[in-house]
């Protein structure tokens, strides 16, 4: 498996939004819209993949100020949860916004995602609340 920065507008950057489609919203009855993407090209986009160049799994960073960063849009297929690609991401994405001289690494977590973040020692910070129609929680780690 491969960890790499993926660049806005390549076809890596297409498979990752086809695997976001199909994983974080298709489900709840939504789509990525072209305004959500066309912010994303000051992000740090990054995907796991597979010798094959396919896309194992995705996420992104997302600046909020001088010290704080975002996590966005994690994405592993259901077949491929729970053989490390999730965890790996989250090291990589970790380090490159320490390298950037980020401080806090702060999502909007799903709540079913809950126990994967806390395992990699990220705190709850707010009170559920409802975002694409199902329950988050802001949590975040000190960097």
């Amino acid at each position: 498996m491969a960890l790499r920065i993926i660049d806005h507008g390549t076809k890596e950057y297409q498979q990752m939004v086809n695997l976001r489609n199909e994983i974080l919203r298709k489900p709840l009855g939504l789509a990525l819209l072209s305004a959500e993407l066309e912010k994303e090209k000051d992000d740090v986009l990054m995907g796991a993949f597979e010798d094959d160049d396919r896309l194992l799994g995705c996420c992104l960073l997302t600046k909020m100020d001088q010290t704080t960063i975002r996590l966005r849009q994690m994405a592993v297929p259901n077949s491929m949860q729970g053989k490390g690609i999730g965890r790996a991401l989250m090291i990589f994405a970790e380090n490159i916004a320490r390298d950037q001289g980020y401080k806090r690494l702060t999502m909007h977590a799903r709540k079913t995602a809950l126990g994967f973040y806390q395992k990699l020692g990220y705190s709850v910070t707010g009170k559920e609340f409802l975002e694409v129609t199902i329950p988050h929680y802001i949590m975040e780690k000190a960097l």
